[in-house]
């Protein structure tokens, strides 16, 4: 295998998951966290009990909070909430990090203010750097318990491209490679908007006909922004677009569907999220992508009902009322 050492920046759920995938190997690999009594229950149990209880860490896994051990690694995957990533990334650089070390974003979100995928805040802070993405329908959950997952792996350069590809492959894991970088990114990051919504259907006690519908719809307007900021119409089609929103949108681990089903049962988005060990990233990304999809002026319904009820404490139902109240079109008007 070609990689000597391999950094992983964020000791949650899923960057210890992607630490299991990548064991094995027989390469080094170091997980960074940032809470220091986390990395030592990490360190002396070798058990994430916080996010993933009850699975063992591969011994090849060396739990850190020092984000210097990670500077000399030639692959570093960043897997933190998408609100940390430039405080956390512009620190690693300060450590001046390997020129040639390629940067693997990890992260599924759009950042406040800027409306910027992840991996081009890596790219604006690493300007040397290869710089690639993984996305796609994996729950750390099931990966940790090996059952068959799929994502793919977005770069430029196919030789790039296929080298990782290849780190990522094991009997249970499997990459696929694309050049759409930006079709994958908004993919991952606007699916989970979409959970939010179809979660406060099923808090309602809405019925299968009204899941069917909203997944349908909002994947129109997943398409229709997405395309607007850069992606490729095809790449929603993939994994991280249909894929990822399916298993966001149905699953009992995903933590936006059980936020949008909290709000449909009533409770406030302060109350939910203060009970969570876990980032819910579409509550963040709802705000972005709304703020992007004003300035180009696309239609997003879905997305502005979920900002609505998320920020502005719309009641759940004057929502969905609203949105099946809109003036009636063709379904092929995109």
């Amino acid at each position: 295998m070609s990689f000597q050492k391999i950094g992983i920046v964020g000791a949650g759920s899923w960057g210890t998951a992607l630490g299991f995938v990548l064991s094995g190997h027989g390469i080094p690999i170091a997980l960074w966290g940032h809470n220091p009594r986390h990395v030592e229950l990490l360190r002396t149990t070798r058990k994430n009990e916080t996010y993933l209880p009850g699975v063992e860490l591969p011994p090849d896994i060396a739990p850190t909070g020092d984000l210097a051990t990670l500077a000399d690694a030639d692959l570093v995957l960043f897997v933190t909430p998408s609100k940390a990533i430039r405080d956390v990334a512009q620190q690693f650089a300060a450590l001046r990090p390997r020129a040639d070390a390629i940067l693997l974003s990890c992260t599924k979100g759009l950042e406040r203010g800027s409306g910027l995928r992840m991996s081009a805040i890596l790219r604006e802070i690493f300007p040397g750097n290869p710089v690639a993405v993984l996305s796609g329908p994996g729950h750390a959950e099931e990966v940790v318990q090996r059952m068959p997952t799929a994502v793919v792996l977005g770069c430029g350069d196919a030789s790039l491209a296929r080298k990782l590809q290849l780190v990522f492959s094991t009997p249970f894991f499997r990459g696929y490679t694309s050049t759409d970088v930006a079709g994958i990114e908004l993919g991952g990051a606007l699916k989970n908007i979409i959970a939010i919504a179809v979660g406060i259907s099923d808090g309602l006690g809405l019925g299968d006909n009204s899941k069917a519908a909203l997944v349908t719809r909002a994947l129109a307007e997943l398409v229709r922004l997405g395309t607007a900021l850069g992606g490729r119409r095809e790449t929603f089609q993939g994994l991280s677009g249909i894929g990822d929103l399916i298993v966001t949108c149905y699953s009992r681990h995903s933590r936006n569907r059980s936020v949008g089903e909290h709000l449909g049962r009533g409770e406030t988005i302060g109350e939910i999220t203060r009970g969570m060990t876990m980032v819910a990233e579409g509550v963040p990304t709802t705000l972005s992508a709304s703020e992007c999809a004003r300035k180009l002026g696309i239609d997003t319904p879905i997305i502005e009902q979920v900002r609505a009820i998320l920020y502005d404490k719309k009641p759940v139902r004057e929502a969905m009322l609203e949105l099946m109240s809109r003036d009636p079109r063709p379904e092929e008007d995109l």
